[in-house]
């Protein structure tokens, strides 16, 4: 009888506990990803996609980071400086897709790889998108996209 009851008792604790850590990973995985429409993705042509799949501009061989009508965004020279349309310096783009503001501060990183895809990774490790290997370079392209279609929602419409 007391076998039974320190089985049952251990059986009733384990569930409890596995219970608890399926509740605690869901929520985790939960708060880890940005919301559904704040993602960017840019695809190996280097055309960059909201949430949605619509196109919200694209990048240029030559660097230039344009919105869907064709307006400059920004572009990066050949230091790695993000330039805006006006000539305004707004933050530093680094090779492995790390993108530090004006004031040095991180704002994004490029995460894990699957195949040709990388993940775009806020400061805070949080997952804002996607991003082609090949275009690294501009995963702020999600940043600066999506702070110009905040900014002027009418212009980033087609």
């Amino acid at each position: 009888m007391k076998t039974q009851k320190s089985i049952l008792t251990k059986t009733v604790s384990l569930l409890t506990m596995f219970l608890m850590v399926i509740s605690l990973s869901t929520n985790a995985q939960t708060k880890s990803n940005s919301a559904p429409s704040e993602k960017i993705h840019i695809n190996k042509k280097g055309e960059v996609y909201n949430y949605n799949w619509n196109k919200i501009g694209f990048i240029t061989k030559e660097d230039i980071v344009k919105n869907n009508k064709g307006q400059t965004v920004y572009f990066i020279d050949g230091n790695g400086n993000v330039i805006d349309s006006k000539g305004k310096k707004l933050g530093m783009a680094k090779k492995n897709g790390s993108y530090y503001n004006i004031k040095g501060e991180n704002v994004l990183n490029v995460g894990k790889t699957e195949k040709e895809k990388c993940e775009i990774l806020d400061a805070k490790g949080h997952n804002v998108g996607s991003v082609h290997e090949n275009y690294k370079l501009h995963a702020c392209a999600a940043h600066c996209l999506l702070l110009d279609k905040k900014m002027n929602p009418e212009k980033s419409k087609k």
